[in-house]
């Protein structure tokens, strides 16, 4: 056996605007962080070149200045050396050495500027012994100079003719400035980029507020439509929503036209009921049983077919769109007609509605709702009929028909609502006045009750949704 299906309630997907600026957002993001980090190492890596190559300019200049003499040793010669007088203070950040290499590539003694003064040659950790198992390549590498700043080291390992064992350059610059120059960069490049990022997504949102304004304008239209107020959309939308617009209006002359077929579907279907029934009656005149029979069941069927049709009128004028009808003009027009019905009986028929309440209905629908509590109300009134209207939450409109009568009690309030029921079989009436009503009601999503009303009487209370 299949399971039943179940309707879930589906979550709101999320609006076109948001997605687009989230979107938006989650590439500036990417664009913010990317694009910092691309050009921050973009521009440490140009600016280690340039030291590089200083370095690497300073071990060529080296090379230049060594002299082998004839016992062996290795002195340096000052006029070739180095020129710059950076070299001559002591911790200076720019240092040079010559170390002699020994028997076993240890390294022996060195000769070294000013600046280097007595502390160790700054050569990162396995450098040296690379070097020297690539004589010719110059490496570089990062290690902790002299006064202890990050400094960039220079290796090369050169061969000199006539000594067996090489010589170790090394060459190393304060990095201090190259690496705060990248800090002051990423910074200026975060701040800007941050700059640009907020006010690109401030642009697209305000870009999105007034492109979509026409949805919210044809939001507002189409519920104008829906309450009454407007036949229409306009015509005037930009082009990207004219299609739109036109569907809709498409989509609205469709729905008149199933209204106005149900309507003369209806009415065709009654005069083709009413002739047969109307026959049926007025062949029935006889005394027998059987003219008795089809006298009461003709008439069981015409009020079964009125109420029926009219049922099926309401129901096809409940779906269509744009229904509103004004409550107070409709009231007062019953109410003048209803005084004159019940002048002889001393009944006065008042209300209180003004001409700014509205329901979503059909004139015909809340006319004949109206029509049917009022005439009851005047049925069972003393003296005095007062018809009121109290705007509630959730945009529904109450009308109260009141009576000063004997009223209802709960029980019979309830039966009262049923189909063909009759509280007094003396009272002319089918039974079927408060059921049709209901019925109206609820085809215009509304509802009808019936409670106590402060007048004494009974209290028939029309539910219907605000316009």
């Amino acid at each position: 056996m299949d399971a039943p299906e179940t309707d879930f309630p589906t979550k709101p997907r999320m609006s076109l605007s948001r997605r687009l600026l989230l979107a938006a957002l989650a590439w500036s993001v990417f664009v913010l962080v990317g694009g910092v980090l691309a050009m921050t190492v973009t521009y440490r890596a140009q600016t280690m070149r340039v030291l590089e190559g200083e370095l690497d300019s300073t071990l060529v200049t080296l090379t230049r200045g060594i002299e082998l003499l004839p016992d062996g040793r290795v002195v340096d010669i000052p006029e070739k050396l180095p020129s710059d007088p950076r070299y001559g203070v002591p911790l200076s950040g720019r240092y040079w050495a010559m170390i002699a290499v020994e028997a076993g590539d240890v390294l022996g003694n060195d000769i070294r500027p000013d600046s280097l003064f007595d502390a160790p040659v700054p050569i990162p950790e396995g450098m040296a012994q690379e070097a020297l198992d690539r004589p010719g390549t110059t490496l570089y590498g990062n290690a902790i100079g002299p006064a202890d700043e990050p400094v960039r080291t220079a290796v090369r390992s050169v061969t000199i003719p006539n000594r067996e064992h090489p010589i170790l350059m090394v060459a190393s610059a304060d990095r201090t400035q190259t690496d705060e120059g990248a800090d002051q960069l990423r910074f200026i490049l975060l701040i800007a980029m941050t700059t640009l990022a907020a006010g690109t997504l401030i642009a697209m949102w305000v870009g999105l507020r007034v492109v979509l304004r026409p949805f919210d304008r044809i939001q507002a239209d189409i519920a104008e439509v829906r309450e009454g107020r407007r036949a229409k959309l306009p015509e005037d939308y930009p082009s990207e929503v004219r299609p739109l617009s036109e569907e809709l209006n498409k989509l609205l002359d469709h729905n008149k036209q199933v209204v106005e077929r149900a309507r003369t579907h209806v009415g065709n279907l009654a005069h083709a009921l009413k002739t047969p029934i109307a026959v049926l009656r007025n062949e029935a005149t006889g005394d027998t049983p059987l003219d008795d029979v089809v006298r009461r069941q003709s008439e069981a069927m015409r009020t079964n077919v009125e109420h029926y049709l009219k049922r099926a009128q309401a129901a096809a004028r409940a779906q269509s769109l744009g229904a509103r009808t004004a409550v107070g003009p409709l009231v007062d027009g019953i109410a003048r007609l209803l005084n004159r019905l019940f002048d002889a009986q001393g009944i006065d028929v008042s209300h209180t509605i003004g001409e700014d309440v509205f329901v979503r209905c059909e004139t015909q629908d809340m006319e004949e709702m109206l029509g049917n509590l009022m005439e009851n109300a005047c049925k069972w009134a003393d003296m005095r009929v007062e018809v009121s209207a109290e705007q509630v939450e959730n945009g529904l409109m109450m009308i109260h028909v009141d009576d000063d009568g004997g009223g209802l009690s709960p029980d019979d309030r309830e039966a009262a609502l049923q189909r063909g029921v009759r509280l007094d079989e003396t009272a002319p009436g089918t039974g079927l006045g408060l059921s049709i009503v209901k019925e109206l009601a609820e085809l215009n999503g509304g509802g009808l009750e019936l409670s106590q009303a402060p007048l004494g009487g009974l209290r028939a209370t029309v539910r219907l949704r605000r316009a």
